[in-house]
């Protein structure tokens, strides 16, 4: 799919100047450069152009507001000077994958005073004697070159991704878990010996009281039933000694 196709479908019917992100990954440029993209984009925060077949930034509208430039896999071996003019607050540049070659090309990078990562993974520069301090020296604003500082420590970013991705498989979840189970367990008094052997001893003087209580019941019941008999009997008797007075 050509980039101005590619790039109406991701607008989605809305305004260009509504979008802070635009990802047009692996679409095509007829000619080279930069194409569909106009300066309308002038709220544009994060643009990822990899493998879209660029060998020119010429085109590049003003995108004052662009933080994030994604360009690796592109046929990039200059023009490098249009990123200050045109995003002049860059604060990272991927431009791994390309055909970067020397130092003088990314000499071009200098007025981009807000840079702070630069990834130049997999361009030809990368095998230049000093390669790293060479860049480092030459621009002195960046902190982070192809993912590590001058230090070897590893930008915060990619730190995260690992810390989230340890955390998915990590301990935490799974000690969380047991830590249910023995609540459940303990609830339910299969495990715990005192804890289970109580609940037992306690069910079972329950039973007890339950089953004094209803004998007691029982024997209050019968007792009633015989003392209203023996009313009954008595009224009886009183009744014949009368009838016998009669006679």
């Amino acid at each position: 799919m050509d980039m101005r196709k590619r790039i109406s479908l991701e607008l989605r019917n809305r305004n260009p100047a509504q979008i802070a992100e635009l990802v047009i990954d692996n679409s095509r440029s007829t000619d080279g450069d930069v194409e569909g993209l106009t300066d309308e984009f002038s709220e544009l925060e994060v643009l990822s152009l990899v493998n879209v077949g660029l060998n020119s930034l010429a085109k590049l509208p003003s995108l004052p507001k662009l933080r994030k430039l994604e360009l690796s896999d592109n046929n990039l071996s200059g023009s490098l000077e249009t990123l200050a003019e045109k995003c002049p607050n860059l604060t990272y540049l991927n431009l791994s994958g390309n055909k970067i070659k020397d130092l003088s090309t990314v000499e071009a990078l200098q007025n981009l005073k807000n840079l702070q990562s630069l990834d130049l993974f997999n361009c030809e520069i990368t095998s230049l004697e000093d390669y790293r301090e060479s860049v480092f020296e030459l621009l002195p604003q960046i902190t982070y070159l192809d993912g590590f500082d001058q230090e070897d420590n590893e930008a915060p970013d990619s730190e995260a991704e690992d810390e989230d991705e340890d955390g998915e498989d990590g301990a935490g979840q799974a000690g969380d878990y047991d830590d249910d189970d023995d609540e459940e367990e303990d609830e339910d008094g299969s495990e715990g010996g005192e804890v289970g052997l109580s609940f037992q001893v306690n069910r079972a003087d329950q039973e007890e009281d339950e089953e004094d209580y209803a004998e007691e019941e029982e024997e209050e019941d019968q007792g009633g039933v015989q003392g209203q008999k023996r009313k009954r009997n008595v009224d009886d008797e009183g009744e014949d000694d009368e009838d016998d007075e009669d006679d």
